[in-house]
């Protein structure tokens, strides 16, 4: 039953824009004692379709205009293949500390935020 609340919760941030996925890391590293990569391909595995969804629900809203996202597609996608490839055989102790840097990194500058009026 928890993992279907956490699917759950983790859905509607993704829906929303937010993003769960490196929630979703920590509650399997953390809470279910998985491997980090296990976890690191669940993950892609629970975003593919939901980014999906909540794309075609942008564009019907009109919020999600391709021309626009093209370059940030094929970069990300580039980038992400790259990095998939090159830190194959990466320690997963570095790769934990640099996720956890970031991590950090992410909820001090969203604890210090002020939009710009």
């Amino acid at each position: 039953m928890l993992k279907v609340f956490v699917a759950t919760v983790l859905g509607v941030l993704s829906g929303l824009g937010t993003g769960g996925g490196s929630l979703l890391i920590l509650y399997l590293t953390l809470l279910q004692g998985m491997a980090q990569a296990e976890a690191r391909v669940i993950n892609l595995m629970f975003f593919i379709p939901s980014a999906l969804i909540a794309c075609l629900f942008r564009r019907k809203q009109g919020h999600l205009q391709l021309k626009k996202v093209w370059p940030a597609i094929l970069v990300g996608s580039l980038s992400a293949a790259l990095f998939s490839w090159w830190s194959n055989g990466w320690d997963v102790q570095l790769l934990r500390k640099i996720f956890g840097l970031l991590m950090l990194f992410i909820g001090v500058k969203e604890l210090l935020y002020r939009p710009k009026l």
